[in-house]
């Protein structure tokens, strides 16, 4: 795929007659273009000497719509048996997942299809391994807080003592290798999701402002290879009587299954497994237009492409969205350069093309979600996919999939073990989740599309300046009372080495910017697991209060300067961008 399809041009002859015509105006008449030198002759030194970019955006109309819930979230069912199921009604997690919201919260992963339900009332029995060295009143804590949680019937947030917390984190620690050891072996045991534990995880969703997608359990067969619905049903039926607003889905990359239990689910057995799981939403009178997602397809490869193609080809009508799933690269040997690659970068837009001609091929106009992205499968790397690193991945997958006009990103994992998640388990934001958070306070679902035009003194072979300088342009969040309606936000992903300037030209000249610049904070560099915004570092205030996210007032006509491997949102205000303003 070409890389101009990231930082697309308009094929028009005027356009380009624009560009060339905006560039000669700017190189006479703008006094940051030329700088003189001693004696004032001679060779120019500065700016034409280095890369210049000119970016304009068209503030007409958006090239795509997207889902208010774009940026979203996953919880792996491990979470059940790792133990930290207990601790979403924590006043932090339900405060660092609601600075995400609108959301939608998938509970699904590779543990989806070996989940088991029971609706029972002694938890102990069915809670997994048992803290045998937690404190003596643990469980009754537990049970404590689900009777009073019933009570209430709303939101509960819940204070843990420290040594619980300590004692989680050891137990947590333990069970981590299990999990990892079953994910790498492609054997795995069932988790049972009860009554409670249900109760727990819709709790979180509702205090978060989470729209809950649960994932059901695809592997429960028949003697002829059709689904076994029977728990899935039993499920509903307690969902319902709850009154859970629930959206639904079934399985978990359906491709795999071989490798995962040496069984085969066909593309054709598939769509009637999703045309049955329709038939029960309809016959359970509260879920009757509950939404339906599928068929998580894996990566685009072969099989998955084969599978998806007969899935929508039979079952195309029954889904509200077509879901699939991409990861990077292999947890297990990844290393800081591989963040950097802009060919790794660039294997999302191939991927997105392959599922988006099949799914268009059969239903014009179906949305696309990614459903459980994240920079490395595997449980992720230590110290790499947890850090500032892993953000031009993280970044670079929201550019890519909103220009691409995938609907919805659901992000793989908001908070669990392994290394690929926003939180971790001290309940400290990491990097991508800071850069998380800033995208939703600043950007919105409209896309624009962006024109740029880049200037080399002496532009060597082979050298593109847009393969490691990327640039995505939205209006900006209606959400954000701080900027008026017709405000648009750039964010900017410099991977090369050295800083880059860019001159806001034609709609975007002469415009006050706000600046959000995101960097590595401590002596770590791209190992960093902490980030600074504008120089100050970014840490919770306490359990409820956010630090603020102050910008950097750029002057009108400034040419913004980006530092090198740093991340840059940047708001321009007052600009009353037509596309922007309804």
């Amino acid at each position: 795929m070409p890389k101009s399809k990231i930082f697309p041009f308009p094929s028009s002859s005027l356009w380009l007659a624009s560009v060339a015509l905006m560039v000669q105006l700017v190189l006479s008449s703008s006094s940051t273009y030329r700088r003189p030198t001693p004696g004032g002759g001679g060779k120019r030194t500065g700016f034409m000497e280095r890369t210049l970019i000119l970016l304009d955006v068209n503030a007409r109309s958006p090239v795509k719509v997207l889902n208010d819930n774009f940026l979203s979230l996953q919880l792996d069912p491990s979470i059940i048996k790792d133990g930290w199921l207990d601790f979403l009604s924590s006043k932090r997690l339900v405060t660092l997942a609601r600075g995400l919201s609108p959301a939608y919260l998938r509970f699904g992963g590779k543990r989806t299809d070996f989940l088991q339900f029971h609706n029972l009332k002694n938890l102990a029995k069915f809670r997994g391994p048992g803290p045998d060295y937690y404190l003596k009143n643990y469980e009754d804590d537990i049970v404590r807080s689900d009777i009073a949680l019933d009570k209430q019937g709303g939101c509960k947030l819940a204070h843990h003592p420290d040594m619980m917390l300590e004692l989680q984190r050891e137990k947590a620690a333990q069970m981590q290798l299990v999990l990892l050891k079953e994910q790498l072996s492609n054997m795995y045991s069932n988790i049972t999701i009860t009554a409670r534990s249900l109760d727990k995880l819709y709790n979180f969703a509702e205090c978060a402002g989470l729209h809950l997608i649960l994932g059901l359990n695809a592997l429960q067969r028949n003697p002829d290879s059709s689904w076994n619905s029977s728990s899935a049903l039993s499920l509903l039926k307690y969902s319902a009587g709850k009154k859970y607003n629930i959206s639904w889905e079934l399985g978990n990359e359906p491709n795999g299954y071989r490798n995962m239990m040496g069984q085969t689910v066909n593309s054709t057995q598939l769509a009637q497994d999703y045309t049955l799981l329709r038939t029960l939403l309809q016959s359970v009178r509260y879920y009757s237009r509950a939404h339906l997602y599928g068929p998580n397809a894996g990566r685009p490869r072969k099989n998955a492409i084969l599978l998806l193609n007969g899935f929508m080809k039979n079952a195309g009508s029954v889904v509200d969205a077509v879901t699939w799933q991409h990861y990077y690269m292999d947890g297990r040997v990844a290393k800081v350069e591989d963040f950097l690659k802009t060919r790794l970068l660039d294997t999302l837009t191939e991927q997105i093309t392959k599922v988006l001609k099949v799914v268009s091929s059969h239903t014009p106009g179906k949305k696309v979600w990614l459903g459980g992205v994240g920079p490395a499968w595997a449980g992720g790397t230590s110290n790499l996919s947890n850090t500032y690193a892993a953000g031009f991945l993280w970044l670079n997958t929201l550019g890519i999939a909103a220009l691409q006009g995938i609907d919805v990103v659901l992000r793989h994992s908001f908070f669990d073990y392994g290394y690929t998640h926003l939180v971790d388990q001290t309940f400290n934001p990491l990097p991508d989740y800071w850069f998380s958070l800033v995208f939703k306070r600043l950007v919105g679902p409209r896309v624009l599309a962006v024109r740029v035009a880049g200037l080399q003194r002496k532009p060597r072979p082979g050298r593109v300046i847009r393969d490691k300088l990327r640039i995505y342009a939205h209006c900006t969040s209606f959400n954000n009372h701080n900027y008026v309606r017709g405000s648009v936000t750039i964010y900017i992903i410099n991977l090369h080495r050295s800083r880059k300037k860019i001159k806001l030209a034609g709609t975007l000249r002469n415009k006050t910017v706000h600046q959000y610049l995101l960097q590595p904070y401590g002596a770590d560099g791209l190992h960093a697991r902490s980030v600074q915004l504008n120089g100050e570092r970014l840490s919770m205030v306490d359990n409820e209060t956010f630090p603020e996210l102050k910008p950097r007032t750029l002057r009108a006509g400034r040419t913004i300067a980006m530092p090198p491997m740093t991340i840059g949102f940047y708001v321009v205000k007052n600009i009353n961008a037509y596309a922007c303003r309804r």
